[in-house]
Formats: structure tokens, sequence, C-alpha cells
């Protein structure tokens, strides 16, 4: 759980510092900081539903070519 609080405390400053150093604005800075990392970890959790079922679908063919090999 320490990993994941460090990793967004990072996510967070990072999206505040490179939207602030383009716009010069800490209110804009602050908001696309908290939005970001929130649209962010959404969009992740739907790559990892998918990014799970690809590869248990990739285990699944290479399972029945095996069986055929035999």
């Amino acid at each position: 759980m320490t990993k994941t609080i460090t990793f967004a405390v990072l996510h967070f400053t990072v999206a505040f510092t490179v939207t602030y150093l383009l716009t010069g604005d800490i209110l804009i800075g602050s908001a696309v900081a908290l939005v970001e990392p929130a649209v962010n970890t959404v969009a992740f959790y739907f790559h990892e539903m998918g990014w799970n079922r690809w590869a248990s679908n990739k285990d699944s063919v290479v399972e029945v070519f095996a069986h055929r090999a035999m």
C-alpha cells in the first residue's frame, strides 16, 4: 500500500508541475493534478481488465494448439 500511496503523490506532483509550467496558473495546475490522476486510475482499471482478458485468451489458444500437437 505504501508503494501505491507514494506513486499517487508522485503522479499528483508531476501533473501539477507540468500543468503549472505550461499555464503559469496555480488553480489550473491544482485542478488538473486532481482530475487527471483520477481519470487515469479509472482508465488503468479498464486497461487491466482488457489485458487480463487478452492474456487468458492467449493462454487458452496456446493450450488448444498444444493439445492438438499431441
